[in-house]
């Protein structure tokens, strides 16, 4: 086969996966119509996650579960950040929008309170952590001139005086994730499988308070592989070719990212890193490269006779 064929074949193949990805927008006669797939498009489509193949207990030479921080300031990361604003579509979303959405929704429903998924959460528990209701200065001065009417309902504060903060995408700094490295022995080689993730975000009550340090907590877990299909239908933009987006679920397990190991499994019950390495920041970074060093030579001492 000629290079000339070859590169033909592999042009058309690109041209027809790209005409799928922006499925019907060439065709499209209105704006709504664009997105909608047709009914010969539906028949043929089969677009599912890719399913994790059966890895039994035998198989797995070495297992090690870590966790890592991503960095939402990092170029690298920017596709689960962007867009914030929310007016580009119903196809551009940030990740963070995609897991509340699904949750409030009940598409996921695999949600916890930590990372070890030993207590569920549903969407009214973490509710109330997104969002705050409370009464300005002006507001807490006009219940003053008569409390007693207020507490006994007979009056009602002005809407005017109610301020109702909600924590959004811009809110989020990073994510954590918890995986596991394994060395699968039957095809000689290293993976990673991520188990969960969590967005790391603010206290809503210090939101919008200059005088208030923020700090970032990550306790709504979603467990991964119950949220494939949710992540595969919602779309990353890809910066090199907007005619073919990633899902979020192939730019997870891809490991698409740059993440910082902070924690790993260890006897002294799994103790974070800052906890050994306190007050050194450049400390943590090197210790976390060692970790990462220390799994990743596992699989090259495999091939060392």
């Amino acid at each position: 086969m000629s290079r000339r064929i070859l590169s033909l074949m592999v042009f058309f193949t690109m041209v027809s996966t790209a005409a799928f990805a922006q499925s019907n927008i060439l065709n499209a006669k209105t704006p709504a119509e664009i997105g909608k797939k047709t009914a010969a498009q539906d028949s043929l489509d089969n677009d599912n996650p890719l399913p994790y193949g059966y890895v039994g207990d035998r198989d797995v030479l070495l297992a090690r579960k870590v966790w890592e921080r991503i960095d939402l300031d990092q170029r690298v990361n920017f596709p689960m950040y962007f867009p914030v604003e929310g007016n580009l579509g119903p196809d551009r979303k940030p990740l963070y929008d995609v897991l509340i959405e699904a949750i409030r929704d009940g598409k996921i429903t695999e949600v916890y309170d930590d990372s070890y998924f030993t207590t569920k959460k549903t969407f009214k528990d973490i509710e109330a952590s997104l969002s705050s209701i409370d009464t300005t200065d002006a507001g807490k001065e006009e219940m003053s001139t008569d409390m007693a009417a207020y507490r006994s309902g007979k009056k009602t504060i002005s809407e005017q005086y109610i301020t109702r903060t909600d924590l959004k995408a811009y809110h989020v700094a990073g994510y954590e994730v918890v995986g596991l490295w394994y060395f699968d022995k039957r095809q000689g080689e290293l993976k990673y499988r991520m188990l969960g993730i969590s967005p790391m975000l603010p206290d809503v009550f210090t939101v919008g308070k200059p005088d208030v340090e923020p700090e970032y907590f990550a306790n709504t877990w979603v467990y991964f592989p119950a949220a494939r299909d949710v992540l595969h239908k919602a779309k990353a933009f890809n910066e090199r070719n907007s005619a073919m987006p990633i899902t979020f679920d192939h730019l997870l397990n891809s490991r698409r990212f740059s993440g910082v190991i902070y924690k790993e499994e260890n006897v002294y019950g799994d103790r974070l890193v800052e906890d050994y390495q306190k007050d050194n920041s450049q400390m943590q970074l090197l210790e976390a490269e060692r970790i990462k060093d220390k799994i990743r030579n596992f699989e090259q001492d495999m091939w060392n006779y």
